[in-house]
């Protein structure tokens, strides 16, 4: 099974809608950059997070880490 099948087995399962909607973006070219705290990521499971950060990755999301000051400020 491949990691985008994967991830969206697992969203799909767990009704994170939001992720889903996030993959068909990144997948059509709509979402162009995501911004977190490196820290937190997007998933509280963070073996998932790795996957979906690399398949975000390899569709040309660029990854923009902020620290939590800046987070804070924003």
């Amino acid at each position: 099974m491949s990691i985008e099948q994967e991830l969206l087995n697992e969203f799909e399962a767990k009704e994170l809608t939001d992720l889903l909607e996030m993959m068909e973006d990144a997948k059509v070219g709509d979402l162009k950059e995501v911004e977190l705290v490196e820290s937190i990521g997007l998933l509280y499971d963070q073996e998932l997070n790795q996957k979906l950060l690399k398949w975000l990755e390899e569709q040309g999301v660029e990854l923009v880490y902020v620290t939590d000051d800046e987070e804070d400020e924003g």
